[in-house]
């Protein structure tokens, strides 16, 4: 497998209420590219996140019906210093976010904290000194000698 196939282009979150995740994330400052009916889709680095319906994303997915649930999957954002992520904790807080573990120094090396947004979609913000980010915010994992 070519590295170009390693790769995601969209990432889904199911919402119960559309009109309150967008609210939070457009909180945030993020801005949507397309929004319609049951839908927002928010352009990330390379990617796009898209807010939908719980009940609609089931039923898409071919499981009318389905409870989806949240949580078991982290979605992260990397920052390039302790205090840009403490910036990132507070502004997630100060729309609505439920704090689940305060920015602190890991074992790792690191500096990582973690919030659940309105939905319970987990989110770590951390600063990784190990892998520097582009001077756009993204991440290119260092290559082993």
């Amino acid at each position: 497998m070519s590295l170009s196939q390693q790769r995601i282009t969209l990432v889904t979150l199911g919402v119960a209420d559309l009109a309150r995740a967008r609210r939070f994330y457009e909180g945030l400052g993020w801005r949507p590219a397309e929004a319609m009916e049951g839908m927002a889709c928010y352009q990330l680095h390379g990617q796009a996140l898209m807010l939908f319906g719980r009940e609609a994303l089931a039923a898409d997915q071919g499981r009318a019906g389905a409870s989806l649930g949240t949580g078991a999957m982290t979605l992260a954002q990397n920052f390039n210093s302790p205090a840009e992520v403490d910036a990132a904790y507070a502004a997630a807080l100060a729309v609505g976010a439920q704090a689940l573990k305060a920015p602190e120094p890991v074992f790792w090396g690191g500096y990582s904290g973690y919030y659940a947004d309105p939905d319970g979609h987990v989110w770590e913000v951390a600063h990784n000194p190990f892998w520097p980010l582009s001077a756009d915010g993204s991440l290119t994992l260092p290559v082993p000698e």
